[in-house]
């Protein structure tokens, strides 16, 4: 990167940092540290929780899965305007009422400390290998870029993190989000508007050319458990994900408990519910228009540079002969892009027919010499190659002007702090509050909570560090951190559906929850070609049935569900 672009990234830096410690304000007592003294406007927490979600892992992995796969992945969040007005008469009035710190203390109080602490564990687990893939997003740049090894592009972003989080709580965490997703937003419009500028046909061109290969495919209708990317994996699955992870997954119930009162803890979740889709969308756009990009542009044959180099080096015949074949084949694309273009403007239906399948042909043999140059590349590397993690980067510091590339690799360094502060306040806090003062220690000052509290932070960002050593060659990012959250979600989202039914016991609620996550280890190992989706219904639907049946066989007696004061 040219001076300019560092400048733009340490600066911003430095800005964040004196923003958060600035805001830092009412943090030397636990409910100042971790819930802000429930004091914060409902548009600065649905601002936090959309910065969040817009994590470095959705500017690398989503990014890089619309460039290989088109806008299909926008169906996943169907089920998210659906979620949020669930939430926003259940969970959401139960669990800010009840004037808790974590989603959990509330399982102890409707069934026992067994069921709260259990998931309460799972959610640590969960949570703690999803953040190892979002500090793995932004890693994945700077390994790409500057040749680093993983670890210390890991080391790099995982350790200020860590000590960012141990300084602000989450008032400094939510009013710094606010600042930092303006900077997203405006790093990804500003990409969109370059690419447009920098493809050599129109924008109506060049939406044709996506949409002649398939990327500009929003709606699957057809119904199958395998595949991830349908109408009806993304409303019925995604719903019950979004319902697990907005309501039970301490990260974002964090946020709503921050609220001043329950109306405004719901219309911060109902940012989400209206922009969540236009704002992916954007997302998705960016890695299309890279697609596009790269008809007129000759792309690498391999997007990783430290994999290109290795088979160059160790297989140099056969990269030789791959490339030559590539380039013929690119330059083919190239012309057939043009010609296309050209006949879509003149609108005779023949041509256009004749042209769209030309291209189409072309497009397919790129894809497929790529393919045999990313297999080439995991046989020599001896792991599986996702060369779509780094697409993006790639085209980043290739492409973008001087200063875009800054503000971009900035906007990406911003995600990922969005992201992993936040989550490392709420591993935190359910240590301390569900394990350490429920366990170890119940009577203590709020001085020493605090410093156990910053104490878990240190252990939690180590271990996601370590974590996303390895994430960044699971696969796609995105999908990474969803299938992760998804093996535990659906169980999780069980057991406060049954904290809802008075008729439920705690036996039935810990027996469920066990047969749950038995469940969802069953699919995913026995029919691993069974969606990730899918588990979440799978584990809802088997605690609630388990629970409901177990409690049955015990004398019922009356529950009292309302939240505590």
């Amino acid at each position: 990167m040219s001076p300019i672009d560092w400048i733009i990234v340490a600066g911003w830096l430095v800005y964040v940092v004196v923003h958060g410690i600035r805001r830092s304000t009412g943090t030397n007592e636990i409910e100042g540290y971790f819930l802000a003294n429930r004091s914060l406007p409902w548009w600065a927490v649905g601002l936090s929780v959309m910065a969040t979600q817009l994590s470095a892992v959705t500017m690398i992995g989503t990014t890089g899965q619309g460039a290989t796969d088109g806008m299909r992945f926008v169906q996943f969040y169907f089920g998210l305007p659906l979620a949020m007005v669930i939430l926003g008469v259940t969970l959401v009035p139960f669990l800010h009422g009840a004037k808790v710190y974590t989603a959990y203390e509330y399982l102890e109080r409707r069934f026992d400390a067994k069921t709260r602490s259990l998931t309460a564990f799972l959610f640590l687990v969960s949570r703690a290998m999803s953040c190892g893939a979002i500090i793995s997003a932004p890693a994945v740049v700077f390994s790409a870029i500057f040749g680093w090894p993983m670890s210390w592009s890991v080391a790099i972003i995982g350790v200020p993190a860590v000590i960012y989080t141990m300084i602000g709580g989450v008032q400094a965490i939510t009013w710094v989000d606010v600042k930092q997703m303006m900077l997203i937003v405006a790093a990804l419009i500003a990409v969109v508007v370059t690419l447009l500028v920098q493809i050599p046909v129109s924008p109506g061109a060049a939406l044709h050319i996506a949409g002649a290969t398939g990327k500009l495919r929003v709606f699957d209708f057809s119904f199958s458990l395998t595949n991830t990317y349908t109408f009806w994996s993304g409303l019925i699955g995604g719903t019950f994900l979004m319902l697990s992870y907005f309501g039970t997954d301490q990260s974002q119930v964090q946020r709503y408990l921050s609220a001043k009162s329950v109306d405004e803890a719901r219309n911060s979740l109902l940012i989400s519910a209206y922009w969540k889709i236009p704002l992916q969308a954007l997302v998705l756009l960016v890695g299309v228009l890279v697609f596009v990009f790269y008809q007129f542009e000759r792309p690498p044959l391999l997007f990783n540079p430290a994999s290109e180099r290795r088979v160059r080096a160790e297989q140099p015949a056969q990269f030789a002969s791959l490339d030559a074949r590539y380039e013929a084949e690119v330059a083919a694309r190239d012309a057939d892009a043009r010609t296309f273009a050209r006949a879509r403007q003149a609108g005779d239906p023949t041509t256009v027919a004749q042209a769209t399948a030309a291209f189409r042909a072309t497009d397919d043999s790129v894809t497929a010499i790529r393919a045999q140059a990313i297999d080439l590349a995991s046989k020599v590397s001896g792991q599986p190659e996702k060369d779509v993690n780094y697409i993006i980067p790639r085209f980043v510091i290739e492409h973008l002007p001087i200063g875009l590339t800054g503000i971009f690799i900035a906007a990406v360094i911003a995600a990922a702090m969005n992201a992993i502060s936040g989550e490392l306040a709420s591993l935190s806090t359910a240590s301390v509050i569900d394990f350490y003062r429920r366990w170890v220690r119940s009577e203590a000052s709020d001085q020493h909570f605090l410093m156990v509290s910053r104490s878990a932070t240190v252990f939690w960002g180590l271990f996601a560090c370590f974590v996303a050593t390895f994430a960044a060659r699971l696969g796609s990012l995105i999908e990474v951190v969803n299938r992760f959250g998804s093996f535990f979600y659906g169980s999780i989202l069980g057991v406060f559906l049954l904290a809802m039914i008075p008729r439920a016991r705690a036996a039935g609620a810990l027996i469920g929850l066990i047969s749950g996550m038995v469940a969802v280890g069953a699919v995913n190992f026995g029919a691993p070609s069974v969606s990730y989706l899918w588990h979440n219904v799978v584990g809802a639907v088997v605690v609630v049935i388990v629970g409901l049946a177990v409690s049955m066989l015990r004398p019922a007696r009356p529950v009292e569900i309302a939240p505590a004061d």
